[in-house]
């Protein structure tokens, strides 16, 4: 008997309007508003209106006195960075966007990262071997599977390129709350770990740098993580439903 109880096909449906809601969200910052000049408080301010357009609630704002809608990363900042008006986006910078919100009650989360300009192509391919280790672990994933599975398939994946897999922080479960339970790393051994069932809702999000895998919270803002070194970080997240053979994302469009 699994200690996680199953989302009911009702809340699924949900999170399945949801996903496609906050999965048009990022992609219409990365696509249409996000360039070179603005803050991230502009970031803040467009996710907002599109929200507020969509009747969907923002699950960030307030938690644990988050200010922001949204969580807004640039360079080395891994995550939760906060959105401010001092912060501005330069040419060939790297932006993490990270989001969640609720639904007809029930929440789902989701990232990703992407260049503004130019990139250079150690940076491009940071960026897209992280996205890849992320469907390694989707791949990975099915009723029976562990959280082992899981960050085995990601830190089997990524260690081949020496990046360094951030292991102060982790994946989660998700759907009545934006934390839940089981923790999913991004490291780990094939069977160990929590086991999944069919109707469980998690948020696996590997975050990978250029450098080390040592990180710090700011002390001005006490949210943002940097990497300890200065390197560039990347970070990309869905939420995904349980199958009994594979895994459904419901972050997706």
């Amino acid at each position: 008997m699994s200690k996680f109880r199953p989302k009911t096909p009702v809340e699924i449906q949900a999170m399945r309007e949801g996903g496609k809601i906050l999965a048009e969200t990022l992609l219409w910052l990365k696509e249409e508003k996000v360039v070179s000049g603005m803050s991230t408080q502009d970031i803040d301010s467009y996710t907002r209106e599109f929200f507020k357009k969509k009747g969907v609630e923002p699950v960030f704002l307030g938690y644990y006195g988050f200010t922001g809608v949204i969580c807004t990363s640039i360079n080395d900042a891994v995550i939760h960075g906060v959105p401010n008006d001092k912060t501005i986006i330069q040419e060939g910078d790297i932006v993490s966007l990270d989001c969640g919100l609720k639904h007809k009650g029930m929440i789902v989360d989701s990232a990703l990262t992407f260049g503004v300009g130019e990139i250079p192509e150690p940076t491009r391919l940071l960026l897209e071997r992280t996205q890849k280790s992320l469907y390694k672990a989707i791949k990975a994933l099915k009723n029976g599977a562990t959280t082992g599975d899981l960050g085995y398939a990601v830190e089997n994946y990524i260690d081949q390129f020496g990046y360094g897999i951030i292991r102060d922080y982790a994946g989660h479960g998700v759907g009545h709350s934006l934390h839940e339970d089981p923790t999913i790393p991004n490291y780990g051994a094939k069977g160990k770990g929590d086991t999944f069932i069919t109707g469980m809702t998690i948020a696996i999000e590997p975050m990978i740098t250029l450098g080390s895998e040592d990180v710090y919270i700011d002390a001005d803002d006490e949210w943002t993580v940097y990497t300890d070194d200065g390197s560039l970080s990347a970070h990309f997240e869905h939420t995904v439903l349980v199958t009994e053979n594979g895994a459904e994302i419901l972050t997706q469009l």
